[in-house]
């Protein structure tokens, strides 16, 4: 916890952010290394509130209950940018809301994505639906990122809601049938239907179908789509102020890579990417993709 002594922050605050970080396992832990201290804790704050609310709608409580703790957490965003925040989450938050411009309506934009969860419209969902959940949970991540990261061009706003929804669409087709046990199914049910899949007969009826790995190909498609909209938007921006989601980027694509090389057949446990080949990824996008090229 050395580089927290040396911050501005709540130190109670920070060490709580940095533990929820590290206890997580989460891949975005590279990239939020490579920034600088300030920027880094920022990050770290970020992710803390975005895994109290995320938990919240994958817990076990009832939906009046969940429903009830995001509208506490509604409050409690309202009293971060009122200046009295009472979490250690948002104590984190504050010193970032102050330094970089935190914009409160994208913390709210998250929120509405977990209750999203909550609704029977997010059961294979069409997808004009699915894209504004990719937009609330993880787009609202992306641009909140931005300000953390200090990359202020209007490129970059284009880059980070197209890479969060590559993302988010890439842990969907990750997550098939660990969701399905949960009975969830995020796959949009426009595209089922269009593979002769009936969402309605129930998810076992759809893991078992023989067209499920066409139709998660069809939606492995739009994340490419995605996350070559994030490459052709990264062109007019700084790289350097962009490295932490380059390195995410380039685990994500290696991923999705990795997934349709082994298929959808409706019982894969999750797949995921040994440490050397998380790190040879990331390094790879992150270092070795084209320069800035300044807007025409």
């Amino acid at each position: 916890m050395a580089e927290i002594a040396h911050n501005g922050g709540n130190p109670d605050s920070l060490t709580y952010t940095v533990d929820v970080v590290t206890r997580s396992g989460t891949s975005f832990y590279l990239g939020m290394r490579s920034l600088p201290l300030e920027r880094r804790h920022a990050m770290y704050a970020i992710y803390a509130f975005c895994r109290e609310v995320d938990d919240i709608a994958d817990g076990p409580d009832s939906n009046a209950v969940k429903r009830s703790e995001l509208r506490e957490w509604r409050a409690e965003v309202e009293r971060l940018y009122a200046g009295n925040p009472t979490r250690p989450a948002t104590r984190a938050l504050a010193d970032a809301v102050r330094r970089f411009g935190l914009p409160r309506e994208e913390f709210l934009a998250i929120i509405d994505g977990m209750e999203m969860d909550l609704d029977d419209a997010m059961f294979a969902p069409d997808g004009t639906r699915l894209r504004l959940y990719c937009r609330r949970v993880a787009g609202a991540v992306g641009l909140l990122s931005l300000h953390a990261f200090g990359a202020d061009e209007p490129d970059a706003q284009t880059f980070a809601l197209a890479l969060g929804e590559a993302l988010q669409l890439t842990n969907i087709l990750r997550d098939v049938t660990e969701d399905a046990e949960q009975g969830r199914l995020y796959l949009p049910g426009d595209l089922l239907r269009r593979h002769g899949i009936d969402p309605a007969a129930g998810i076992s009826s759809v893991l078992s179908s023989t067209a499920l790995d066409a139709a998660c190909r069809d939606l492995a498609a739009i994340a490419h789509s995605r996350f070559a909209d994030a490459d052709r938007a990264l062109l007019r921006c700084r790289r350097s102020r962009l490295r932490p989601a380059l390195l995410m980027m380039g685990i994500y694509e290696e991923l999705l890579d990795m997934l349709e090389r082994r298929g959808w057949h409706g019982h894969e446990p999750p797949l995921s990417l040994s440490k050397p080949r998380k790190l040879w990824a990331a390094l790879r996008r992150g270092l070795f993709r084209p320069k800035w090229r300044p807007p025409a």
